[in-house]
C-alpha cells in the first residue's frame, strides 16, 4: 500500500527513537502533510504494546532499520471534522506516538459514541490478536475448545475472554503466575495449568493460541500430540507472540503422527484489509465493556522514563498528549 506524502508541515512533538539501543525521547519531529486521500489527525491516545517496543528496538520482523522513527502502530485519532476514529498506522509513515499522525481512512474505524479513547487505545491491539486469529486464521466453530499458551500476559488474558465470547466450549489457560491463573477462572477459563506443567498437557483441544513460542511451545506441542485421542482430528496451532524464544525444535514425527496445522497470525499472514474488516465488531464489544481492560494513561512527555520502567503486565500503558 503506497502512501504519498507532500512537503513537511510545521514540527509537532512526538516520541522519537534515534537509536535502537536507547528509549525514545519527547522532542519535536516534522509531521508529514497528508495527501492522496490521507488525513492528518490529532492523536489523543496511543498504546505502548509489545509490538511497539520491539519495533522501536529494531527487533520486530517488520523492522527496516531506518532511524529516526516515531514508534506506535495504532491509536485513537480526532479527525479535522471532529470525528474520533481508531486507526492502524501505515507502513511507511511516522508512528502514532505523536501529537499528530497521518491516517489512511481505509485503516480507520469510527468510535461508537461514548467510547473511552484510552480504553480503546489500550485494548484493541492485544484483543485483536485473538479476535482476528479465531475469526480469520482458523475455521473456528462454537463449542470447540481453545488452549491459550501464555494466558497470564495482557493479550493472553484477553484471548481467554475473546475465546469464550466467540463460543468456545472449553478454554484452557496456561501461564506462569499462579495468582493470575486463578483469576482467569472468573474471566472464562474452564481449566488453568501452570507453564511448568506444559509437558503434562493432555487436553484434546481444537485450537491453540500461542503467545510464548520457545520452550513452552515445544513442551506443550509434544504433550498435546502425544495424548491426542483422535490423531487425525485437526489441531490448529496459531503462533502469535514469542517472548519465550524466537525458535522451537519441531520433531518431524509430530507432523506425521497427528493432523497438526501450524500457522501464524500477524502482519503478512493477513492482509491489512482483512484485519480492518474485523475492527468494527471488536470495537463495539470493547465500547460495550464486554472485555476486561486495565489501561494506564501516561503523558507523552514522560515517554523516556516510562519506557524503561517495569510495568504491570496486566496493564497497558497509553500515551496521551
Amino acid at each position: 500500500m503506497c502512501h504519498v506524502l507532500n512537503r513537511r508541515r510545521t514540527a509537532a512533538y512526538a516520541a522519537v527513537a534515534r537509536s535502537f539501543e536507547r528509549p525514545p525521547r519527547y522532542e519535536e519531529f516534522e509531521t508529514p502533510e497528508a495527501a492522496g486521500g490521507h488525513l492528518l489527525t490529532e492523536v489523543p491516545a496511543a498504546g505502548l504494546h509489545p509490538r511497539v517496543r520491539s519495533g522501536a528496538g529494531g527487533t520486530h520482523y517488520t523492522s527496516d532499520g531506518r532511524l529516526p522513527m516515531v514508534p506506535g502502530v495504532d491509536g485513537v485519532g480526532r479527525l479535522p471534522d471532529g470525528r474520533r476514529v481508531y486507526f492502524v498506522a501505515g507502513d511507511d509513515v511516522p508512528g502514532t506516538m505523536a501529537e499528530r499522525a497521518v491516517v489512511d481512512p481505509r485503516r480507520a474505524v469510527e468510535l461508537p459514541a461514548g467510547a473511552d479513547a484510552v480504553v480503546v487505545a489500550a485494548a484493541m491491539n492485544p484483543a485483536m490478536s485473538s479476535w482476528v486469529a479465531l475469526r480469520r486464521r482458523v475455521e473456528f466453530e462454537p463449542g470447540q475448545s481453545v488452549l491459550v499458551l501464555g494466558a497470564t500476559g495482557n493479550a493472553g488474558r484477553l484471548a481467554v475472554e475473546v475465546a469464550r465470547h466467540l463460543g468456545a466450549g472449553e478454554v484452557i489457560a496456561v501461564g506462569r503466575d499462579p495468582r493470575r491463573l486463578e483469576l482467569l477462572t472468573t474471566l472464562g477459563a474452564t481449566h488453568v495449568v501452570s507453564t511448568a506443567d506444559a509437558d503434562k498437557l493432555a487436553a484434546d483441544v481444537d485450537v491453540v493460541l500461542d503467545y510464548t513460542w520457545g520452550a513452552p511451545a515445544e513442551l506443550a506441542m509434544r504433550a498435546l500430540v502425544t495424548h491426542r485421542a483422535e490423531r487425525s482430528k485437526p489441531l490448529a496451532w496459531v503462533q502469535i507472540g514469542s517472548p519465550a524464544g524466537a525458535d522451537v525444535t519441531l520433531p518431524s514425527a509430530l507432523l506425521r503422527a497427528a493432523n497438526l496445522r501450524i500457522m501464524g497470525s500477524g502482519q503478512g499472514s493477513l492482509t491489512a484489509a482483512g484485519i480492518v474488516a474485523e475492527l468494527p465488531s471488536l470495537l463495539d464489544e470493547l465500547a460495550a465493556g464486554t472485555f476486561t481492560t486495565a489501561a494506564k494513561a501516561v503523558p507523552l512527555t514522560d515517554v523516556k522514563s516510562t519506557w524503561t520502567t517495569p510495568s504491570d503486565p496486566r496493564e497497558r500503558i497509553v500515551f496521551t498528549p
